[in-house]
């Protein structure tokens, strides 16, 4: 007797999860054992559950946990966006490949931590822990289930990763406020108390000062400065256009 079929209907966003046979359609005509949960089952084609939002079984919705009946079409469709969170606004954790994103994050206000020495299992435990968003490209690492909460970034360029981010979560941003170096929180600082930290040239040229009273790091809109102006502006474009989205 040969087993029942159902077909499983995945959502444009999430077609890049899947083996590149099954892209163009998004459609898997897939034979059920009877006992695989559709969690299981969605998982298994490499999509992974934290991208997974609705999940509807002939037009009826259902969890993770249910076990599809032989016949049926179910609809995978992605996490809606912007997406809620228990809190606002997000705490992340980044995975060692994200290192540039992760300054960006912290360019933006966005409590944002990262170390270059974790595995996997640091990576959860501090996510766990700190109840902080893990951001990742590794889908086996999303697919861990002792997982609290975690997100697939979108896109190679760092720029694109920031602004997948922010479309996602639309956090509210409190732009420099944060060390990029290591994610502490500046304080403004006299001139007079960082000078001797300083080159020549920037005591000559620079007045305002913060610093980091983590690391000791000290900041001044330099000659850097119009690109990361224009790296805050597009951030503050995409959170309002989010939002936007939200009402």
């Amino acid at each position: 007797m040969t087993s029942p079929e159902l077909s499983l209907r995945f959502a444009a966003g999430l077609r890049l999860f899947l083996a590149a046979r099954h892209r163009t359609a998004g459609e898997l005509r897939v034979t059920h054992d009877g006992t695989s949960s559709l969690g299981h089952m969605v998982e298994s084609f490499g999509v992974p559950l934290p991208e997974v939002g609705r999940l509807l079984a002939d037009g009826r919705p259902v969890t993770a946990s249910y076990r599809p009946h032989g016949g049926e079409v179910v609809q995978v469709d992605e996490v809606r966006r912007p997406q809620e969170l228990p809190y606002q606004p997000p705490r992340f954790v980044l995975d060692v490949h994200l290192g540039a994103l992760a300054r960006r994050l912290r360019l933006v206000g966005l409590d944002t931590g990262y170390r270059n020495d974790l595995d996997d299992d640091g990576l959860i435990e501090w996510a766990n822990t700190e109840r902080r968003v893990l951001l990742t490209q590794d889908r086996s690492l999303l697919m861990r289930r002792l997982l609290w909460f975690g997100a697939y970034v979108r896109g190679a360029r760092p720029d694109d990763q920031l602004t997948d981010v922010l479309d996602r979560f639309a956090p509210t941003l409190t732009p420099w406020t944060r060390c990029m170096a290591c994610n502490g929180v500046l304080s403004p600082a006299d001139k007079a108390e960082v000078e001797h930290l300083l080159e020549a040239g920037t005591r000559r040229t620079y007045n305002a000062f913060t610093r980091c009273p983590a690391c000791g790091r000290v900041y001044w809109r330099g000659a850097h400065g119009g690109r990361l102006e224009a790296l805050v502006a597009g951030a503050t474009h995409a959170v309002a256009q989010a939002t936007s989205a939200r009402r």
